[in-house]
């Protein structure tokens, strides 16, 4: 008798703080059941927001609410997301934004390659330079910070600062994020020593209603990512890139003896 695999277990996770206008609409938007997998479930993480976020949720339909005492931050409230996601025994986990600005219905491309056993991570890509609704520093912020993730982490990811993501229970087991700012870049250039695959597909991206929570201003925002991508890099590949380092002082030292020598 042939044996049927067991149904997955899928959790999507929404770290949010303040999103009481969108909260609910992006909860109504999750489809709940994708092909033969079994019910997905919806998991709120308030990081201590002030507003009614985890009332608007819990009306909404979310089946489990975590709230922190206080904002602690993105990159905290998606690792305490991930841990809760496991206990639930989630087999995969979606992460999307409160904002709205993610097609929820897109969910099912993002898990399709985990349940074909194809990527342990699928990272949405929200097609960045075709986007008219998003500021020019911005954009090309996020251009240039995808291609320092590229060389760091080794993936050909065109959008490395995506937060709609969906991650295998392998991975998601393999993966602890340490940065007080975002999670986004710190999980690629992790994932890489880690040995998992990572997919990429096309998503939509609207356009927010509001300021974001996450970035006050562009270039603070570009500060702490780059800072988050040296750490993570030196962290996993520090001989590399401090015997690149050194050999560049060892050249930019011998300029003088060639002058002396010539």
């Amino acid at each position: 008798m042939e044996l049927k695999e067991k149904p997955k277990k899928i959790i999507v996770m929404i770290p949010a703080y303040n999103e009481e206008k969108s909260i609910g609409d992006v909860i109504k938007e999750i489809p709940r059941k994708i092909n033969n997998s079994g019910k997905v479930e919806v998991l709120v993480i308030d990081d201590g927001s002030t507003d009614k976020t985890s009332e608007v949720a819990k009306n909404a339909g979310a089946d489990y609410l975590i709230r922190n005492t206080k904002n602690n931050g993105l990159a905290y409230t998606f690792q305490k997301g991930m841990e809760a996601a496991l206990k639930l025994g989630a087999d995969i986990i979606v992460n999307t934004d409160a904002d709205f600005q993610y097609n929820q219905t897109q969910i099912i491309d993002l898990v399709k390659p985990i349940l074909h056993g194809k990527a342990d991570i699928v990272s949405g890509n929200r097609q960045i330079e075709k986007l008219n609704h998003m500021s020019f520093s911005k954009k090309y912020g996020n251009i240039i910070g995808s291609k320092v993730v590229r060389l760091c982490a080794g993936y050909d990811i065109k959008d490395a600062s995506s937060g709609f993501r969906a991650y295998s229970r392998e991975a998601a087991l393999k993966l602890f994020v340490i940065s007080a700012h975002t999670y986004t870049h710190e999980t690629l250039i992790q994932a890489k020593h880690k040995n998992l695959k990572v997919f990429e597909v096309p998503v939509d991206f609207r356009k927010r209603e509001g300021d974001s929570k996450l970035i006050k201003s562009v270039g603070g925002h570009i500060k702490k990512s780059m800072a988050t991508i040296v750490r993570s890099t030196l962290m996993y590949s520090s001989m590399k890139v401090l015997g690149y380092l050194g050999g560049l002082l060892v050249l930019a030292g011998l300029v003088p003896m060639l002058r002396w020598a010539w």
